[in-house]
């Protein structure tokens, strides 16, 4: 039974508008990731923005908790239900049903869908709900309704805002299958499963933490799909289900190891990590060191770690991927699309792991010399910090020498980890910006953008607010706020371009444009008072023009990139400027000369062509099926907007752009570099900026045939290159000249020299010696300032010149080593040269006449 689709088709049936998973990566601004199906819908609940024109809606929501408040990382593997990436089933209704239906149509879907058995269901109400308990009678018998209390049936999204009581409805498991202290009915065991959470939101609690009622009470509910697949498949944990058994026995073949449940911990961790891994590197997130990219990371390495206590000891993570993309790829058609680049980008962080696990190996027995009978809890943090290991796994390789840990010390320093990472993270690094856009929106909907094929038009002010978005009257001369225009030719950020500026011609100066739940909003400075209603004129800043050069050629960059280095390639970001671009994009190594070149040519063979912009309008699927790329995280419509120029590009773009190719001017790649693991950078300029960047070359290029004296610049160098070479000839010869020769002594059959130059390298003169004599032991000073360089050089001689040389130098207050044929060291004491000259004439002598 398709579970995901059967749920989806129940509430469709009922009226809700299906919607499509949202991204893993939230609107949200104060979560790391979406963590629960309720999320997309968050600023319709709070009442930030107006209730869609259908106020059911159902989807199933792609969640990842593995950071911030929900964290389920440290017990992934260990339990039957935890999960860093999971899909949450709901339905919703933004003040339009409320329990009666929400009850019917939960009863409904499990009894005659599911086909649960009525025998093994029970519910929860809240202590206080009577309305629940009452029309729960109607479908379960009475015995099977418990009240509790606010811990376990009172949902709230925070310390105010909307909440509510809650119901849960329970499958008992069987007490011939759990009979533990805790296996009843409220206790914590796992006889009485929870499946589906039903959330009353009927109040709205204020900062005293008083509950007032809702005008419009809502409905949202959540149910775990992995967890109602193992109920229907009959199963007692969800790895032992059809969702992980697939992946979990592809590590098992590859390991060569069959699986067992007791035992097993570790490919269910790789099981489920690999499931997260695949969806966020798909959805756009990179591997990185910091933020989300860091969580991924952490999940990438975590499931390695486990491969190795498992016996792999080199990349295999990204040979399940194929296995995910099988299993999810029918619901999340981007996965097969992705798969090639996703294997590409695990590999590559897989062999960066390997080989830091091999440092920390080596660490682990650098200190274990050290420890008596408890390891150090400072290295087993900096094991686990630093190179990734987890307690468990250094605590298997203690087990094996019979020594213990000092856990206190490994826990202390956990705490002041977390803490410090609970500082650190404020949310995505965007401003969670609150104001009055529902008031906005439910008076005048979303405003035009006319400004695609001109910089002017003639506006109403709608609305004016100020800078923290409060709704005002009117903006007095110099201060800035923002404002709502009917018709606006401004464009707001979106896209990776850069909102416009311009002017409210004799009113305000436009700083910039951005977008606020389809608000268009122009941030302005106030030059003479304006007032709601005004007629205004709206003028673009010409500059207008460059950041559309920019946008369409970073389109056909797009293009080439995908011709040059194949069909791994996606975007993963862009800016666009007036003065440049940026394209960053998913490719595995960095491009060669030749291949950066190549994509240069192509796009200024395509500017040259004069290909004419089409813009056109259709259907999401019709645009697809026409080969359009999309952005993955962009929110389209039902209707986009399709650009292309020819056949050379076809992009989804709400963007500006020129008329035609030739516009673009030159285009010029000025740097290609590594954002993150897999993830490379373009950066070029084109139209007046490709010209600046010529006009500087230009001038640093005749800047530099002044400085060679000659038009011919490669001609010059040439000729400077021969006078460098003429001059360090002849210096040469100079210093062999005044080379000062060197007492050389025989002592047991071999060439001795410890002595002191005032010129040359040290380290060449070793070389001459021991190439002059077959069998030779040197030391050679030499003093710069108040520096001793120290080289000691031994060939077929009986000691090494790694411990002559730690033998001499602390006499010069220095130290050093090396190989046992070569050495050399540095000292600080000048003063003490002839002892150590004596010294070293010692040791030699000592060595070889022994």
């Amino acid at each position: 039974m398709d579970v995901r689709e059967a749920y989806l088709k129940f509430f469709e049936s009922k009226n809700h508008a299906r919607v499509a998973s949202a991204p893993l990566v939230p609107d949200d601004a104060t979560l790391l990731f979406n963590n629960a199906g309720m999320v997309p819908f968050k600023s319709i609940f709070t009442g930030e923005v107006p209730v869609p024109e259908n106020p059911r809606a159902t989807s199933c929501q792609t969640c990842v908790r593995a950071g911030g408040k929900h964290n389920d990382l440290e017990n992934v593997g260990h339990t039957a239900r935890h999960h860093t990436f999971f899909e949450m089933l709901g339905n919703f209704s933004f003040g339009d049903y409320f329990k009666e239906e929400a009850i019917a149509y939960s009863w409904e879907f499990v009894t005659e869908v599911l086909e649960l058995p009525v025998e093994k269901l029970w519910v929860t109400v809240h202590e206080s709900d009577d309305e629940a308990e009452a029309i729960w009678k109607k479908y379960i018998a009475a015995d099977r309704i418990m009240r509790l209390g606010d811990k376990d049936n009172f949902w709230q999204m925070g310390d105010t805002g909307p909440c509510g009581p809650c119901s849960e409805i329970f499958v008992d498991q069987g007490a011939e299958n759990f009979n533990g202290p805790e296996d009843y009915m409220g206790g914590d065991g796992d006889r009485f499963l929870e499946i589906w959470n039903l959330v009353f939101m009927q109040y709205e609690r204020n900062a005293k933490g008083e509950l007032k009622p809702l005008p419009k009470p809502s409905i949202d509910t959540g149910m775990g799909l992995e967890r109602v697949v193992a109920v229907k498949e009959g199963v007692f944990s969800n790895y032992d289900s059809s969702l992980f058994m697939p992946i979990i026995n592809r590590v098992a073949e590859l390991i060569g190891k069959p699986y067992a449940y007791q035992g097993g911990a570790s490919y269910r961790v790789i099981a489920d990590h690999i499931r997260t891994v695949t969806f966020l590197l798909s959805q756009g997130t990179n591997f990185s060191n910091e933020g989300r990219g860091y969580v991924l990371r952490r999940i990438l390495r975590r499931a390695v770690r486990h491969g190795y206590l498992l016996g792999f000891t080199k990349p295999f993570m990204h040979e399940v991927v194929d296995t995910v993309v099988s299993q999810m790829g029918g619901a999340y058609s981007y996965l097969s699309e992705k798969a090639d680049a996703v294997k590409e980008q695990i590999m590559l962080e897989e062999e960066r792991f390997f080989k830091t696990i091999a440092s920390g190996i080596e660490l682990f027995n650098e200190a274990l010399k050290e420890s008596e009978e408890v390891f150090s809890g400072e290295v087993a943090f900096k094991l686990y910090d630093t190179f990734g290991f987890p307690l468990d796994l250094t605590e298997d390789m203690l087990r094996e020498k019979g020594m213990g840990i000092d856990t206190a010390t490994f826990e202390r320093l956990m705490r002041e980890q977390r803490e410090r990472a609970k500082a650190a993270w404020k949310g995505s690094g965007d401003a969670h910006v609150e104001g009055d856009f529902k008031l906005l929106l439910e008076k005048f909907g979303e405003n035009s953008f006319v400004g695609y094929d001109t910089l002017y038009g003639d506006a109403k002010v709608l609305a004016l607010l100020s800078d923290d978005f409060a709704v005002v009257d009117t903006l007095h001369a110099e201060h800035t706020g923002w404002v709502l225009l009917d018709r606006t030719p401004f464009y707001a950020e979106s896209g990776g371009q850069v909102g416009d500026t311009g002017w409210l011609l004799e009113k305000a100066e436009v700083l910039d444009t951005k977008k606020f739940h389809g608000l268009n909003l122009s941030r302005i400075r106030v030059k003479e008072t304006l007032n709601l209603h005004e007629q205004v004129g709206a003028q673009v800043d010409t500059r207008r023009y460059e950041i559309a050069k920019h946008h369409s050629a970073t389109h056909l960059l797009h293009a080439a990139l995908y011709d040059v280095l194949g069909e791994h390639i996606s975007q993963a970001g862009s800016l666009v400027e007036p003065g440049r671009l940026r394209f960053d994009f998913s490719h595995p190594k960095a491009m060669t000369a030749e291949e950066i070149r190549e994509v240069e040519e192509q796009v200024n063979l395509v500017v040259m062509r004069n290909i004419r912009r089409q813009t056109n309008e259709m259907a999401i699927d019709d645009a697809k099926a026409c080969g359009a790329k999309a952005q993955f995280g962009e929110k389209y419509g039902d209707t986009v907007r399709v650009v292309a120029f020819g056949d050379a590009s076809v992009e989804l773009c709400g963007g500006v752009h020129v008329e035609d190719t030739a516009s673009i001017g030159t285009f010029i790649i000025t740097k290609e570099s590594g954002v993150s693991a897999g993830v490379r950078r373009i950066e070029a300029v084109c139209g007046n900026a490709a010209y600046n960047l010529f006009k500087q070359q230009r001038h640093t290029m005749e800047q530099a045939e002044e400085a060679v004296k000659n038009r011919d610049l490669l001609a010059g160098i040439d000729r400077l290159k021969d006078q460098v070479k003429t001059l360090k000839e002849e210096l040469q010869e100079a210093q062999n000249a005044a080379k000062e020769s060197l007492d050389v002594a025989t002592i047991g059959g071999v060439s001795v020299v410890v002595e002191e130059i005032k010129s040359g390298d040290v380290k060449t003169r070793i070389d001459e010696l021991k190439n002059a004599h077959g069998r030779v032991a040197a030391m050679l000073f030499q003093v710069k300032g108040d520096k001793v360089m120290i080289a000691a050089g031994v060939k077929e001689a009986p000691l090494k010149a790694g411990d002559w040389i730690k033998e001499i130098a602390p006499i010069l207050g220095g130290g050093g080593g090396g190989r046992p044929d070569f050495a050399q060291a540095g000292g600080k004491d000048p003063l003490k040269l002839d002892e150590a000259l004596e010294a070293s004439l010692a040791f030699v002598k000592g060595a070889l006449e022994s």
